[in-house]
């Protein structure tokens, strides 16, 4: 037998499998790759509003003018744009930080991000009781807006096992201030004389999707961009004590609910199996990526020279994302959220906001 045969080089079939994976999604990601090379010579032109702003609002005005571009044939490409080159980008982020800065900032941070998480997650509870936006939607909302956004309504649902409808609302609702946080939080950052530390710390507080910390700190300057992204990951961070919480409570309820109806022995041992720490998904492989990467940068394994251009490569593929974002979105999906779940998405925002800029006041970093 030749030793050729035992290769572990890809055959000619599992190629071909792979080509017919991708390309599905490689006419979307081009799009979105087009249109993240306009927006990028727009934000050389216009570097108050910076390339990853004009990425995620010429995305949404060429999904809305040209009906060929909302083709579900395009959505697959569009996501991985969304979500995979976003992941990449702050990975690559990374490659400029070292492990100090990164401990640096989270630390200080720590106050506002502490104080911002309880007024979401309280507001969530008062605001939606008067709302009568109660149970899961008024959770959901509640983690989305204190933490990370979708991420941390995704890694909620697979905590609490909430209903997709009301998943949806939620997203819908996050997603409505994520866009107008890109677009309102820069303007709003000049006309307050923010400092790129204030800036960077507000944005990675205040704001819900990493997406759109990464887009509107990055479009306030670099060193902002920087900061606000260290905050957010460190942020992200309180979804793993706010998940295990949250399994740990669910699954006392079902043992309740099994003792009250005098469910026989071992019949709930599906609901321990279902009550399992979504792991993947609040400690997801990008913010692992981010810390090796920093942790390469501190040993000096990544030449100084290098940093110029991964700092280019990261805010074009943070551009991309957000070209990909903007293509994707649909006002329907807004609508479905309903006024109640939308306003009180829209006061834990503004309260969470006011609150970020209020510690920051407090602790002498404003």
């Amino acid at each position: 037998m030749s030793i050729a045969s035992h290769s572990t080089a890809p055959t000619a079939s599992e190629t071909a499998r792979l080509g017919q994976r991708l390309s599905p999604k490689l006419p979307g990601l081009l799009i979105a790759l087009v249109v993240a090379a306009a927006a990028t010579g727009l934000g050389h032109l216009v570097p108050v509003v910076g390339g990853p702003v004009f990425g995620i609002i010429l995305g949404a005005v060429a999904a809305a003018l040209v009906p060929a571009l909302r083709a579900a044939s395009l959505s697959a490409g569009y996501g991985i744009a969304g979500k995979q080159v976003l992941q990449i980008s702050i990975v690559v982020l990374g490659t400029g930080l070292s492990l100090q800065e990164v401990g640096r900032v989270g630390l200080e941070s720590l106050p506002v991000m502490l104080g911002t998480l309880a007024v979401a997650l309280g507001g969530a509870w008062l605001l939606g009781r008067a709302l009568d936006v109660r149970g899961d939607t008024q959770l959901l909302i509640g983690v989305g807006t204190g933490i990370c956004g979708a991420s941390a309504i995704a890694a909620t649902t697979a905590a609490v096992g909430a209903a997709k409808e009301k998943v949806a609302y939620a997203i819908g609702t996050i997603f409505t201030f994520n866009v107008a946080a890109v677009l309102l939080f820069p303007p709003l950052g000049h006309l307050m004389g923010l400092s790129a530390h204030s800036f960077g710390l507000w944005s990675g507080t205040a704001i819900n999707d990493t997406s759109s910390v990464v887009a509107a700190s990055f479009a306030y300057g670099h060193d902002a961009g920087n900061y606000g992204i260290v905050v957010k990951l460190t942020r992200t961070l309180m979804l793993i004590p706010i998940v295990i919480v949250l399994v740990l409570w669910r699954a006392r309820r079902q043992r309740l609910a099994a003792a009250s109806t005098r469910t026989p022995a071992g019949a709930d041992s599906g609901a321990g199996g279902s009550a399992r720490l979504p792991w993947r998904r609040i400690v997801p492989a990008f913010l692992v990526g981010f810390v090796l990467a920093a942790a390469l940068d501190t040993v000096g394994v990544i030449p100084d020279g290098w940093h110029p251009g991964l700092s280019m490569l990261g805010t074009f593929l943070i551009t991309t994302a957000l070209a990909g974002i903007g293509l994707s979105m649909r006002l329907d999906e807004v609508r479905k959220a309903g006024h109640r779940p939308l306003l009180l998405g829209g006061l834990l925002w503004v309260a969470v906001g006011l609150t970020s800029l209020g510690l920051q006041w407090l602790t002498g970093q404003l």
